[in-house]
C-alpha cells in the first residue's frame, strides 16, 4: 500500500500547526493521481489518537467467565514486511470506537474547499493480508466517507480500504459521480484483473454501487448493500419531503436532531463499546453516560448537512434511485443486501426481498433492531458477515482453505456468550486428553499442536458438541480447528440461511477431497466425521453407535501428508435432549413425509451405495425435546503417528486395519466415558450451578478423576 507520508497536498489538506493530526487518511481526487495526506485536527492527547490509545487499553485475552489477560501480540505473521496471515483471536477493534468519533473525525473533512470528490484511505486501515482485495466504500447522505469508521481496523487487514468524500458544497450530479468511481474501478480492475472489487454502498452509495455495476457487468464486482436508498420513492417520509423545502434557514438547525432520530438508532450507536457481560445496572449507567456524550454531536449534523446541501442531496437521491433501478437487469455482480428491520427512512426489508428478485446472484441478510445507519450501530460486525455469507475472496472463485480468515476475539466473544450462551451453560463441557505414554489428563495437552492433525470422532445428536469443542481449542491452543461439513449446508437450498453463517465464520468448509488435500497440506488441523449425517442424525436407541463407510476414506490422505490421527469421543446428547421423532416416525406423518422427500430431492449426494449405510442419508431435523442438562464429556485419544509410514499408502489392508483400530479406539472411548461420568459428582446442572456460584468460575468446575 501507499506510503501516506510525503505526498504534496491541495490547499484542502493544510494543517493548523497548532493542532496534532488525529484521523489521517490518503487522499485522490478527481483528475489527480497523487496520495497527499489529509488530517482531522481533532484533539489527540501527547501526539497519540484517542482511539489508538483506547484501542492498546483494550487489548486484552478473554479466559472466559469474565476473566482478560493481557494480549500477547500474535496476530502478525510478517514475511518480507508483508502480512502472511492472521492469527485466530486476534484484534479486531470491534467497540473500541464509537460514534463520536464519527463526528469527530468529520470536523476537518466538512470544512468548505471547493473542491470536487476524491478518495482517502484512513491510516486505521493498517496493512492488510498479502494479495487483498480492494473495498471502496460509497457513502451516505453525509458524504463524509466516514461510515465504516467503526469498521475500520477489521476491515484493513482482510481489505485495501478507500472511502469516498463529497465535499459538502459539491454539486456533481450523479452520472458524474458514476463516472468518478467507475473510472477508479477500471483503473484497479486493469491493474489487478484477477482480485475481485468491493463496493459498499451505504443508502445513496447503494444506488451509486449498483449503477457502476449495471455499467461494468465484465468486472468481478461484488457489491455489498447497506439499507439501499434504490427504494426512496417508496419511503415513509415522501410527504415530509417537500415541506423541508419550505422551512427557513433559521429552522433547518432543528431538522439534523429530527433526522437523526429517523435515520438511526441513538441507543444502538450508543451501545457499541459496552460489554455484554456487564451486569445490567452497570450496562444502563455506561448506556446514559453514552448517550449523554453523544446527543450533544448531533448539533455538528447541520455542518455536515446544510440546509442547501440537504435539499441538493434529496434531488441526488431520486435521480440515483431512477438511475439504478432502471438498470437493475445489468448487475451481473454477486449481490449481498443488509436491511434494517427499524429503517425509518426507506422500508429496507421490502427493498431487500425486490432486490434478490430482481437480481441473478443476490444474498440477503436481515437485522431485526437496526435502525437506517446500521453502520454505526450496535449488533454488526461488516468483517463477520462477509465472512459468514461466504463473500470473502481473494480471486475469481472462493478457495475455502487459503480464502479463510480466522475468527477475532469479538467473535469469539459474540458467539460464545450472545448465541450459544445458553448451550455451553447447559453442558458444562468437560475435555480429557491422552498422553504418548497412555495417561489421561483433563485438558487438550494430549492433542499436538502441530500440524498437520486429523481429529476423527462420533458425531452426537444435531452436532451437538461442535461449539464446546471449537471454543476449547481456541481458548486453550489457540488452534483453528477446520471442521468437514455437508456440502448441503454451503451449495444446498438450506446454504444460503442465516442460521448457517457462525458455522463458516468458524472454519467449516465442504468436505470433499480436494479441501482435505488442502488443509493438511496446510498443516491445518482437521475436523472430521465419517459417520456423518447418519450419525448426527440418528434413529432411536442408536446412541454412540458408529455407522462408517466400509471404505477407510481418511486414512491413506492422512499418511500422505504425515498427519497426526486423533481418535476422539464425545458423550452428552442423552442427557441434554429426548429423540422423541426419528427419520422413521416422521416418515410415518404424510405432510411431513412429503416435505422431507421434496427437501432431498435436489440435495447433494455425498457418497454411492457401496459406503454402506452411511451412505447418501436424507437431511431433516428430528423432534427433540429438553432434558435437565447433564454435562458434555470429551475424550481426545492417544495420537497416532502416520509419517513415515509408507506401507498404508501401498497396501489397502493395513490402511483398512489401522482404519479399524481407529473406530475400536473411539468405541473404547465413548464406553469409558458413559461408564466414569456416573462418577461426576457435578454431572447435573443444578450441582454445577450451586458449585460455580459458591467457589469458582465454569470452566473451573471439578469432574471424575481419569
Amino acid at each position: 500500500m501507499t506510503s501516506v507520508i510525503g505526498f504534496p497536498g491541495p490547499h484542502f489538506c493544510v494543517l493548523n500547526s497548532e493542532n496534532k493530526p488525529r484521523f489521517q487518511v490518503q487522499v485522490r481526487t478527481l483528475g489527480s493521481k497523487d496520495s497527499p495526506v489529509l488530517s482531522s485536527d481533532s484533539v489527540a492527547v501527547n501526539g497519540v489518537s484517542v482511539i489508538e490509545e483506547r484501542e492498546e487499553r483494550r487489548s486484552l485475552i478473554d479466559e472466559g467467565n469474565g476473566r482478560l489477560r493481557h494480549k500477547v501480540n500474535k496476530e502478525k505473521r510478517v514475511k518480507d514486511g508483508v502480512l502472511e496471515s492472521l492469527e485466530p483471536l486476534w484484534d479486531d477493534g470491534y467497540g473500541t470506537v464509537t460514534v463520536k468519533d464519527y463526528f469527530d473525525a468529520t470536523k476537518e473533512m466538512i470544512k468548505p474547499d471547493g473542491g470536487p470528490p476524491r478518495w482517502f484511505c484512513p491510516v486505521a486501515c493498517e496493512a492488510p493480508l498479502k494479495d487483498s482485495p480492494i473495498l471502496f466504500f460509497l457513502p451516505g447522505l453525509d458524504g463524509t466517507g466516514w461510515g465504516l469508521i467503526l469498521h475500520h481496523k477489521a476491515l484493513g487487514k482482510a481489505f485495501e480500504v478507500r472511502c469516498l468524500h463529497i465535499p459538502i458544497n459539491d454539486r456533481t450530479p450523479f452520472e458524474g459521480l458514476v463516472k468518478f468511481v467507475e473510472e477508479t474501478i477500471r483503473l484497479e480492475h486493469a491493474s489487478s484483473p484477477n482480485k475481485p472489487i468491493y463496493l459498499v454502498g451505504d443508502s445513496f452509495g447503494g444506488c451509486l454501487s449498483l449503477a457502476v455495476a449495471a455499467r461494468n457487468p465484465t468486472i468481478d464486482l461484488v457489491l455489498i448493500l447497506v439499507n439501499s436508498a434504490s427504494s426512496i420513492e417508496r419511503s415513509q417520509l415522501q410527504p415530509l419531503f417537500p415541506i423541508l423545502e419550505a422551512i427557513p434557514d433559521e429552522l433547518h438547525t432543528a431538522i439534523p436532531y429530527l433526522l437523526s432520530f429517523v435515520m438511526g438508532d441513538p441507543t444502538k450507536m450508543a451501545m457499541v463499546n459496552i460489554e455484554s457481560r456487564l451486569p445490567p445496572s452497570l450496562k444502563l449507567t455506561q448506556l446514559s453516560r453514552n448517550l449523554t456524550a453523544l446527543l450533544p454531536c448531533l448539533s455538528s449534523l447541520a455542518d455536515i448537512i446544510p440546509r442547501a446541501t440537504l435539499l441538493w442531496k434529496l434531488k441526488l437521491l431520486k435521480s440515483a434511485a431512477a438511475y439504478a433501478n432502471s438498470r437493475l437487469h445489468a448487475v451481473k455482480a454477486e449481490v449481498l443486501v443488509l436491511a434494517s428491520g427499524k429503517d425509518n427512512m426507506v422500508p429496507s426489508r421490502d427493498e431487500a426481498q425486490r432486490l434478490m428478485n430482481s437480481l441473478q446472484n443476490c444474498t440477503v441478510r436481515h437485522f431485526n433492531d437496526n435502525g437506517h445507519t446500521l453502520l454505526l450501530e450496535d449488533g454488526i460486525n461488516l468483517l463477520t458477515v462477509i465472512k459468514g455469507t461466504c463473500k470473502y475472496r481473494r480471486s475469481r472463485k472462493r478457495d475455502y482453505v487459503s480464502d479463510f480468515l480466522p475468527p477475532s476475539m469479538s467473535e469469539l466473544k459474540y458467539t460464545s456468550d450472545e448465541v450459544f450462551g445458553l448451550l455451553r451453560l447447559a453442558t458444562g463441557s468437560v475435555m480429557f486428553s491422552t498422553l504418548e505414554d497412555g495417561k489421561i489428563v483433563r485438558g487438550l495437552a494430549g492433542v499436538p499442536h502441530e500440524g498437520p492433525v486429523l481429529i476423527v470422532g462420533y458425531h452426537n445428536l444435531m452436532g451437538l458438541e461442535l461449539n464446546s469443542l471449537v471454543e476449547e481449542f481456541l481458548r486453550e491452543k489457540n488452534i483453528m480447528v477446520r471442521g468437514a461439513a455437508h456440502p448441503e449446508l454451503f451449495w444446498g437450498k438450506s446454504g444460503s440461511s442465516a442460521s448457517l453463517d457462525l458455522l463458516k465464520v468458524f472454519g467449516a468448509v465442504p468436505v470433499t477431497a480436494k479441501n482435505l488435500f488442502k488443509l493438511l497440506s496446510s498443516k491445518s488441523h482437521v475436523l472430521l466425521y465419517p459417520g456423518g449425517a447418519r450419525e448426527a442424525l440418528h434413529f432411536k436407541g442408536e446412541e454412540y453407535e458408529l455407522f462408517w463407510p466400509n471404505q477407510p476414506e481418511f486414512v491413506r490422505m492422512a499418511a500422505r501428508f504425515g498427519a497426526t490421527i486423533v481418535p476422539f469421543a464425545a458423550v452428552g446428547e442423552d442427557d441434554l435432549l429426548e429423540l422423541v421423532f426419528d427419520y422413521n416416525d416422521l416418515k410415518k406423518i404424510p405432510v411431513i413425509s412429503d416435505y422431507i422427500k421434496e427437501s432431498n430431492r435436489d440435495a447433494i449426494r455425498l457418497r454411492d451405495e457401496t459406503s454402506g449405510e452411511v451412505a447418501n442419508v436424507d437431511l431433516f431435523f428430528p423432534g427433540v425435546l429438553p432434558k435437565l442438562p447433564g454435562r458434555f464429556y470429551y475424550l481426545f485419544g492417544k495420537p497416532i503417528v502416520t509419517k513415515g509410514k509408507k506401507e498404508i499408502l501401498k497396501d489397502k489392508e493395513n490402511a483398512n486395519k489401522l482404519y479399524l483400530e481407529i473406530q475400536s479406539d473411539i468405541e473404547n472411548s465413548l464406553a469409558y466415558l458413559l461408564k466414569k461420568r456416573e462418577e461426576d459428582p457435578y454431572r447435573s446442572i443444578i450441582d454445577r450451578t450451586a458449585y460455580r456460584a459458591i467457589y469458582s468460575p465454569i470452566h473451573e468446575v471439578p469432574t471424575f478423576e481419569p
